[in-house]
């Protein structure tokens, strides 16, 4: 079912729970993430649960400003994807503070890469 896309190097998916799957099929792993990866994208950034609508969008910044700084060449290259989500997600936990709360804000995201 892989498709070669040629392009097809990262997908972040700044949504609510898009890399969780059906409750009846919990031991499956389908779900939009591994959807994308057997589409023929090579990393995805997805989130386990809903996500707060104020932090997304911070998160999805820092992500971007990361990757994009560190690119090496002229065209895209995902492959700082991983450590551009540590980063994001190190700069929105700074911004929390320590509660159970925080912790369901930045630990929702998660890489998937093959």
């Amino acid at each position: 079912m892989q498709k070669n896309l040629k392009n097809a190097d990262f997908a972040f998916l700044s949504a609510c729970q898009t890399s969780t799957g059906e409750e009846n099929l919990s031991e499956e792993a389908v779900h939009l993430a591994a959807g994308m990866l057997a589409a023929g994208y090579r990393r995805v950034v997805a989130t386990m649960w809903a996500i707060g609508d104020s932090h997304a969008p911070e998160v999805a910044k820092d992500f971007y400003g990361y990757l994009l700084a560190h690119q090496c060449g002229s065209g895209f290259d995902g492959s700082q994807s991983a450590y551009a989500l540590h980063y994001a997600i190190q700069k929105l936990r700074q911004r929390l503070d320590n509660s159970p709360k925080s912790l369901l804000a930045w630990a929702s995201y998660v890489h998937f890469a093959f």
